[in-house]
């Protein structure tokens, strides 16, 4: 049986990837193929447990570099229990954020350098990295502006400020353009369904579709 095929969704606060994940993975189950949808931080039980340290309290709770460590204990979780496997049976993995984040959060945002950032996904990542990621790009304002409408508690990240958050969409687009044949920018400022199928089209185009099932 042929690797699945590892997608990851990345953008600001209030982008709607969690919505796209949902609907690209009924899109492939749809098509027979077996997806299976995630998240970071989380996407199993030791990550999820992780995350709720970091997106929850106060926002100056962590140091960057603390919160990077925590960002990628969850993360070699993850990969360890939820991603490798699924892509090891022949399923496509959509994550809801992956390293890009810590690129843009952690590295952009909270000034961590890119040698301890680059050392890190060295050791922890290996080999599992996406193959394709798209990019839900809007306005700061926007985004922050939905976000607030989901309220709970989990929005320790949110309340950074908008500077912080015009440095990450700055970063998202640069890793964009550093790697076009991986990264794909999808306008994020238009309605769920013309979103869903930008990146339907983008996938459709970018992967070898129906032979990850």
């Amino acid at each position: 049986m042929s690797r699945g095929q590892f997608i990851t969704l990345e953008g600001g606060e209030g982008a709607g990837k969690s919505t796209q994940v949902r609907i690209l993975a009924e899109r492939l189950k749809a098509a027979g193929i077996e997806a299976v949808a995630t998240r970071e931080p989380g996407g199993s039980p030791g990550a999820e447990a992780i995350r709720a340290l970091l997106v929850t309290g106060d926002p100056d709770r962590w140091s960057a570099v603390s919160e990077t460590l925590l960002m990628y204990a969850a993360r070699r979780d993850h990969i360890e229990r939820t991603v490798r496997p699924a892509l090891e049976r022949g399923a496509w993995v959509i994550s809801d954020r992956f390293a890009d984040s810590s690129r843009a959060y952690q590295g952009a945002g909270g000034g961590v350098s890119p040698d301890f950032l680059e050392a890190m996904e060295t050791h922890v990542l290996e080999h599992t990295r996406p193959d394709l990621t798209l990019i839900l790009d809007l306005p700061v304002e926007q985004g922050l502006a939905r976000a607030g409408q989901r309220g709970g508690a989990e929005a320790r990240f949110e309340a950074k400020g908008t500077a912080f958050h015009e440095r990450l969409r700055d970063a998202f687009l640069a890793i964009a353009e550093a790697e076009v044949g991986r990264c794909v920018v999808i306008d994020a400022t238009a309605t769920p369904e013309t979103v869903s199928d930008a990146i339907w089209a983008a996938v459709q185009a970018r992967l070898p579709f129906g032979q990850g099932s």
